[in-house]
Formats: C-alpha cells, sequence, structure tokens
C-alpha cells in the first residue's frame, strides 16, 4: 500500500499550523517523520488518524481517499494513554474490542504481545506497578495487539533501556519485514537511520525535506571531506586550514575530533593532499564526509538555535 499526503493545510484559531504538508510511504518501509517541537508533526499524525480534519489536502490510499475507518491503525501517542489503575490485560483486551476486536482474539493476541515483549507476568498487575520502561511496553503491545496495517510509533523509545530497546528494536524491524506501513517520529535520530528508508523533515509546518535517507546523505556529502591532525586540536586545525588552504577548501563545521571540509572547485582531495604533504600539519584522517542524521535536522530545522 502507497499513502500519500497531499498538501495538507490546518489553522487553529486563526493561525494557520499545517501550510501544505505533502509527503508519501510505502508498505514495508519506514518513514521517519522529523520535526521540533511545535513543528507540527503531531497535527499531521492527528489528522491522519482522523482525530483532526485538515482545512485542504488530502490523504490518498493507494490513489484513493484513504478513509481511517477501512484500516487496522497502531499509533503509538507520544503522551501516553493507559489507565493506571486497571489491570494489564484487562485494558488491552478492552482497547482491542473498542478497535473491533473480539473478546477472545483479543485476549489471546494481548497475551501473545506481553510475552513478546518481556512483560507476561504483569498481565494481572495494575499499569501503575509497573516500571517506566515495562509501562512502554505494554503500550506498544496496545498499539501492534490489532495486527495493524499502518503503525505509527511516536517517540517509541522513551523510557527504555539499552535492553529494552533492543527488543524494540527486533519487533520494529520485524514489523517492517511483514511488510507494514510505518510512520516513525522522534527526537533520537540514531534509530531513524537504524530503521528508515525515507524521511520527511517538517520546519514551521512546512516540509523542508524528503526523500530517501541514503540518496540524501550522499548529495548533502558531496565534495566533503574530514580532516585530523595529531598535532592540533581541531580549532587550531580549522584556523590553520583557512589561513593557508581557503583556495582549495572552506571548513564547513568544527566537530570533536575532526574537521569538515568543503571543496571549492576540481580536484579538490588531489589539490588538499598536496598541499597538507608540504604543510607541518601531522594527518591523522582524511577522507569523504557522510553526514549524519542529525547533521542535516539541524541544518534544515535548527533556524532558531
Amino acid at each position: 500500500m502507497k499513502l500519500e499526503v497531499k498538501e495538507l493545510r490546518k489553522s487553529f484559531g486563526g493561525k494557520e499550523i499545517l501550510h501544505g504538508i505533502s509527503f508519501a510511504v510505502e508498505s514495508g518501509k519506514a518513514l521517519g517523520l522529523l520535526g521540533r517541537n511545535g513543528a507540527g508533526k503531531t497535527t499531521t499524525i492527528r489528522i491522519l488518524m482522523d482525530v483532526f480534519r485538515p482545512d485542504s489536502g488530502q490523504i490518498l490510499a493507494e490513489g484513493k481517499p484513504f478513509a481511517p475507518k477501512d484500516y487496522r491503525i497502531g499509533y503509538l501517542p507520544e503522551e501516553r494513554g493507559l489507565y493506571p489503575q486497571k489491570k494489564v490485560l484487562d485494558q488491552l483486551v478492552y482497547l482491542a474490542n473498542l478497535r473491533g476486536m473480539g473478546t477472545k482474539e483479543a485476549r489471546e493476541s494481548g497475551k501473545k504481545w506481553l510475552e513478546r515483549l518481556g512483560v507476561s507476568e504483569y498481565a494481572d498487575k495494575k499499569l501503575e506497578t509497573l516500571s517506566k520502561g515495562n509501562q512502554q511496553k505494554v503500550q506498544l503491545a496496545q498499539t501492534l495487539i490489532c495486527n495493524p496495517d499502518i503503525i505509527i510509533l511516536d517517540e517509541p523509545f522513551s523510557g527504555l533501556d539499552p535492553v529494552n530497546s533492543q527488543i524494540l528494536k527486533d519487533v520494529v524491524r520485524e514489523q517492517i519485514a511483514m511488510d507494514r506501513l510505518v510512520i516513525f517520529s522522534s527526537h533520537q535520530m540514531n534509530y531513524v537511520e537504524e530503521f528508515c528508508e525515507n524521511i520527511a523533515i517538517i520546519n514551521h509546518g512546512e516540509i523542508v525535506l524528503e526523500g530517501n535517507l541514503r540518496t540524501i546523505k550522499r548529495d548533502w556529502g558531496e565534495n566533503r571531506l574530514t580532516l585530523s591532525a595529531a598535532n592540533l586540536r581541531p580549532e587550531q586545525l580549522a584556523e590553520k586550514v583557512k589561513a593557508e588552504f581557503s583556495d582549495i577548501v572552506r571548513v564547513v563545521r568544527v566537530k570533536k575530533d575532526y574537521l569538515v571540509l568543503e571543496g571549492t572547485g576540481s580536484d579538490v582531495k588531489k589539490r588538499l593532499f598536496a598541499a597538507l604533504a608540504d604543510s607541518d600539519i601531522d594527518v591523522e584522517q582524511t577522507g569523504n564526509y557522510e553526514p549524519s542524521l542529525n547533521d542535516i535536522f539541524v541544518a534544515k530545522a535548527g533556524d532558531e538555535a
């Protein structure tokens, strides 16, 4: 299935929050929907869930108007919504019933997911008695209990330690491999890089970057190199590069252990290496630069920083 969001606009109290949001996501692939707090991610997700109606624009599934009631949707919200004083399995069954699942099937599926996520021993415990991490795993069980076609995960790793994070990683990969359509929203860019083939970055209610993550990284790294020196700190190295090699490269960023440089002409590598060989810089490492998703995100959505 291909889900297309086209030119969504939404206003609250006369202020437009979404200014024509467009992106697409396909089954068997995960889309990283990224943005700073207040950028419009949650509003977009709520429109997908039919909680809000857009002022204009449309959502299409396989080219036809998308009707959320016709699909099984598993949603893990950033702000958790389970009942702290209710027993874990009972509320999973109740929530599955609300989504049209029979009680027997819901109970079996709930037990399966609690077992898969390592919290089956808490099935008859009140949710409030569980640790934050285990509550998060129960919330994920709620998301998946109905065998959803579409999975929307908003900050799914919040509160999880490394062991539990690995369990969740395995589950997400399984769902992608099962041809689910996955929308993944997180501020933890390392997780987005692990799962998401495509990304869409929202800033101030607009899509500022969208497409295949590998292609975006390659394009952002074009004509860029890294450089570190054994005899100079990055700040010192940056000053030396600016003073001696400005006709070849410019300093794009000073990182903790190295510089990111951008070429200013043809044969950048050849000219830079020749210049370095004639200098007193003790080169420790140099090579092609591949930007992290965090670098790309800051560049596209970090305008207030």
